[in-house]
């Protein structure tokens, strides 16, 4: 005769089996919360890199003339347009005068709403534009400090701006010097240099004709250089 106890084990041990079994199913119909990746929605966009309303100053809209600088939105440069403070008539009769304007619209800090959307601006003051001097190709402009000496995104800055604008050569090409003897060189805003405005902005290889009468004759001349 087998014994109570032997007959009891077999019994509770399925049943435990059973109850495991079960368990075990019930569980794989679950969420297992630790290893399923949860949604949380789309990865956050980058800065929009665009002024909603547009940046005019109020302050220059009575005076002042509509233009377009190049400030640096996630590492590129972007285009902004701007009111510059300087009468339309004089504008557009002296190209030093508007590139000086140009320049410091690129000193300026960007205001709130261009801050917002994401706008900086690696040009740094004082800085003053003078014309060209004796020697020098026709429609040089020579600022207050070497323009290899500006970080390389400054001056990305200016010779994008300058480029699309009066400011620019007949090429389209911006000719720019110092407050030294050095030599003018001729910079070209290319495609890469928006792309990329921390590195070296492209160079001419070669620069037009010097003005046959030396400073006299460019547009804005006759100013003596600034000094930082």
């Amino acid at each position: 005769m087998t014994p109570k106890g032997r007959t009891r084990r077999p019994a509770a041990a399925l049943a435990v089996l059973a109850v495991l079994a079960s368990t075990a199913l019930i569980g794989g119909c679950g969420i297992r919360s630790t290893q399923v990746p949860v949604d949380a929605g789309p990865a956050p966009s980058r800065v929009p890199c665009e002024v909603s309303g547009g940046s005019v100053t109020p302050q220059a809209q009575q005076q002042g003339v509509p233009v377009r600088v190049y400030l640096v939105c996630a590492s590129q440069l972007e285009s902004v347009d701007r009111t510059a403070e300087i009468p339309e008539q004089k504008a557009t009769g002296s190209r030093l005068r508007f590139a000086q304007a140009l320049l410091d619209q690129l000193i300026e800090a960007p205001s709130d709403p261009e801050q917002e959307a994401g706008f900086a601006t690696y040009v740094r003051g004082p800085l003053v534009l003078s014309g060209a001097r004796e020697g020098d190709p026709a429609g040089t402009l020579r600022l207050s400090r070497q323009p290899e000496d500006l970080p390389a995104s400054a001056l990305a800055q200016i010779v994008c701006t300058f480029a699309e604008s009066v400011a620019a050569a007949t090429d389209g090409s911006v000719l720019l010097g110092g407050p030294g003897k050095y030599a003018p060189r001729g910079y070209q805003c290319s495609a890469g240099t928006k792309e990329r405005p921390e590195e070296a902005v492209p160079t001419l290889g070669a620069l037009p004709s010097p003005t046959a009468s030396g400073a006299g004759s460019g547009p804005g001349s006759g100013a003596s250089p600034a000094s930082s």
